[in-house]
């Protein structure tokens, strides 16, 4: 190979010709197919025509909004009572079970009495005991009296010549001291008596008896079983007192407890009643914290191992709930939607309005910019980042002007439900389309999605949004259209007819895609 490829380069030495480069061959095709590449872009744009790109609008509307706190807790009756026993023995007979009804003073259970009745027999024989201990004890001041009576009468006739002084003293004390005796033995009949009187109470207390009216929730006991009742007394039986009337204990997030309030209303739901829901009324609001600390642990390559410590603050708020029919019962777990704020006749827009942003590109369709995506169409995380707006804020909304392109206003937010947002101030005014997302090139409007607002603000407070949590049905984009948090609903990418409209005012769109939410 070397022998031929000599005789080449002599007769290129020999004609003066330059060596060719290797790698000219490869820039000539680079060149080439930057070329074509050009020229499918151009005839794409042609094809393409100059369309400006399309927006997902929404109109601002009147209307009423309803703003709620969420909190979970358990039901629980208002007044429960936990029966136990004071007396310890053995259990020889139980007179009810759980969900019977009681009422105060029914008999409950009995505890084995034998030893208590020997102990009011033995106190009875205390007393009759310290009885005859008195009669006696009278008997002793009768006779000493008697003597010092007798004594001083001798006194008085000799005219003091006898009996002697000491004999005089000596018999007032043996007098005194009867009578002391006495008394000694009056207070040792009380202290029988009492005796007596604890003897019987552990006698009746034997006896275990509703101190309430109501319903057994729970019984804990059973004949032949041994309750030992030491520093606390064992719990037998619970009691709730009255069902009618119950209480949901919910737990009140710290950022959200600044808008709960005594008197406001609520609403709740059970999963033991899926789709019902049960009115309720804020009694109580706490003003102590229920704190509960939440760790976490992390380790690295040098086998050290970090840990972390946060705390969950929380509040309990008391809802009371009439449960007249029965229907709820203790210990159900209950999804409460508090209402904080009801506004009506309202500017509302949704509130993917106040998070659309523009494009970099949005003001020109087609050529390389429908067709590469730019750095705005790049952008897909937006779509699913979370913003907090503050009631009072200044916030920017876009509405589409004469020719079609995004227009910038600046309006005043306030009160929000997750979905829409209150209009307080600034240019937009009602019927103005805010635009809620940008459509794929090419694409055509989809149909705006407005019967549920329209159903809003035709009925006015009879029929206001409702809160999924609260009245068991799932959250669901469809029955909002374009206002809720979700990310606008648009049409397929590729052109096609309007899918038709159904009953509930919604429409099947495809996945086109979307930039600035």
């Amino acid at each position: 190979m070397s022998n031929d490829a000599s005789p080449d380069q002599d007769l290129n030495d020999f004609l003066g010709a330059k060596p060719e480069k290797p790698h000219r061959k490869w820039l000539i095709r680079g060149a080439i197919g930057v070329v074509l590449l050009i020229l499918v872009l151009l005839v794409t744009r042609c094809f393409a025509g100059d369309d400006k790109p399309n927006y997902a609008t929404r109109e601002a509307r009147q209307g009423d909004l309803t703003v709620s706190v969420s909190a979970t807790g358990n039901l629980k009756p208002i007044n429960q009572v936990d029966v136990g026993s004071e007396q310890s023995g053995k259990i020889t007979a139980v007179y009810v079970d759980v969900n019977d009804r009681v009422t105060k003073g029914q008999k409950l259970a009995e505890l084995d009495t034998r030893r208590l009745v020997d102990t009011i027999n033995q106190t009875q024989a205390q007393v009759a005991s310290s009885q005859a201990v008195v009669a006696q004890a009278q008997a002793q001041v009768a006779l000493a009296k008697a003597t010092l009576d007798r004594q001083l009468n001798v006194y008085q006739l000799s005219g003091g010549k006898v009996p002697a002084k000491t004999e005089l003293d000596s018999a007032r004390a043996d007098y005194n001291g009867a009578l002391a005796n006495l008394r000694s033995a009056q207070a040792q009949v009380n202290v029988s008596r009492a005796q007596l009187s604890t003897a019987q109470t552990n006698l009746s207390i034997a006896q275990i008896v509703s101190p309430v009216t109501g319903v057994v929730l729970s019984r804990d006991i059973e004949p032949g079983q041994t309750v030992a009742a030491s520093l606390n007394a064992p719990v037998l039986f619970t009691i709730a007192e009255d069902l009618t009337k119950m209480e949901v204990e919910v737990s009140v997030d710290e950022a959200d407890v600044g808008q709960v309030k005594e008197g406001q209303t609520a609403n709740f739901a059970v999963d033991a009643f899926p789709g019902r829901t049960f009115p309720a009324k804020v009694t109580r609001v706490n003003v102590g914290s229920n704190s509960s600390s939440s760790s976490s642990s992390s380790s690295s390559s040098t086998s050290t191992t970090s840990s972390s410590t946060g705390t969950v603050v929380a509040y309990t708020a008391v809802l009371s709930v009439d449960n007249a029919d029965e229907t709820l019962r203790p210990g159900m777990t209950a999804t409460a939607d508090i209402v904080t704020q009801e506004l009506h006749d309202v500017l509302l827009v949704p509130n993917s309005a106040l998070r659309f942003k523009p494009s970099s590109g949005a003001g020109s369709g087609g050529g390389i910019t429908s067709v590469l995506p730019g750095p705005g169409r790049m952008r897909r995380s937006g779509a699913n980042r979370q913003v907090n707006f503050g009631a009072g804020s200044s916030q920017t909304l876009y509405v589409l002007d004469e020719k079609g392109d995004p227009k910038a206003i600046q309006v005043t937010v306030g009160a929000s439900d997750g979905s829409r947002t209150v209009i307080t101030g600034g240019d937009l005014k009602p019927g103005m389309k805010v635009i809620t997302g940008q459509l794929a090139a090419g694409a055509q409007q989809p149909a705006e999605d407005q019967k549920a607002d329209s159903a809003a603000g035709a009925n006015g407070s009879k029929d206001r949004p409702r809160n999924p949590a609260a009245d068991g049905s799932p959250a669901s984009v469809k029955s909002l259209g374009n206002s809720g948090d979700a990310a606008p609903q648009t049409a397929p990418v590729a052109p096609s007819q309007p899918t038709p409209q159904g009953n509930g005012g919604t429409e099947s769109r495809g996945t086109g895609r979307q930039s600035g939410t």
